[in-house]
């Protein structure tokens, strides 16, 4: 009983660092898409039809983002610098592709924002390349 109702958390560093090499394998298994030509080009299509500048650009550069950030989040490198290109990313895609409805249609990108922000703020947990290189502690 006592563990259930301490601060502490049963696996501080272990947890935090599952969730975020599960966040990351879902951020970069999206990013992957920017792999396939056809559905940059429906991503294209959908920014063109949005207003968005530089549609093509802005396609590329957010699921190469996705991609890249998101292997770097799953092995936990440069996490915290990687988590501030994906909130925006995710920023843009739920408040301006998405009109900002989070509370209706665009929750997962707002989700993935809040997530990044755990990761930001409490850093990579044990398991991660900065805990390996940097002798990170948390």
């Amino acid at each position: 009983m006592k563990k259930l109702v301490s601060p502490h958390g049963f696996f501080e560093k272990e947890g935090i660092a599952v969730v975020r090499i599960v966040t990351g394998v879902f951020m970069a298994y999206h990013g992957f898409e920017v792999f396939d030509s056809t559905k940059m080009n429906d991503y294209r299509q959908w920014l063109t039809d949005l207003k968005f500048p530089a549609p093509v650009f802005m396609a590329y550069l957010g699921k190469g983002t996705e991609f890249v950030c998101g292997v770097l989040l799953a092995v936990g490198l440069f996490t915290r610098l990687a988590t501030i290109p994906l909130m925006i990313t995710m920023c843009i895609i739920a408040f301006g592709m998405g009109h900002g409805k989070i509370f209706m249609e665009d929750q997962h990108p707002f989700l993935f924002v809040l997530l990044l922000a755990v990761f930001f703020f409490a850093g990579p947990g044990k398991w991660s390349m900065d805990h390996l290189f940097f002798k990170y502690k948390r």
